[in-house]
């Protein structure tokens, strides 16, 4: 699959990001892996995305090592995609998202899925960034710093 440009600045992390699972279909690939999602047909059919589309993005997302492939659960001739530790990491960006959806993009009383924590069957508390003190810090308690070659040895 022939891969975008890369967005610019390149030192910035989210653009580095954003270049390898910033589009729809890998997102909503992602989501549906952490729901249990693990077979191509089972992608398309929860997605109605075209064959190619998929079979690109899911090329991609193993190629980064987001995603591995593994034979089928089940014994059959299929292949799985499953989570990699790299795309574990991920959980937090899928539950931000989630969260913000829930908040901004449906109205009151509306129908919608949430994610749910399996032992107490309650919302998950909303994701809020920490400084490594503990304090919930939003835009304006941080900044952004280029790093200094110093900083990158320690």
């Amino acid at each position: 699959m022939p891969h975008d440009k890369p967005m610019l600045p390149r030192t910035c992390p989210v653009a580095r990001s954003v270049d390898v699972i910033g589009d729809k279909w890998s997102l909503m690939i992602l989501r549906d892996v952490f729901d249990g999602v693990h077979r191509f047909g089972d992608f398309q059919r929860n997605l109605g995305v075209a064959r190619n589309i998929l079979s690109g993005r899911l090329a991609r997302l193993v190629e980064e090592e987001i995603l591995a492939t593994r034979p089928a659960s089940d014994g059959s001739n299929y292949q799985e995609y499953v989570l990699t530790p790299k795309g574990e990491s991920l959980f937090a960006v899928i539950v931000a998202l989630q969260q913000w959806g829930e908040r901004y993009l449906f109205s009151r009383g509306e129908r919608r899925s949430r994610r749910v924590d399996i032992v107490t069957n309650r919302r998950l508390p909303l994701m809020s960034p920490r400084s490594s003190d503990g304090r919930v810090v939003s835009r304006i308690d941080t900044v952004v710093k280029a790093d200094s070659q110093q900083e990158r040895v320690k």
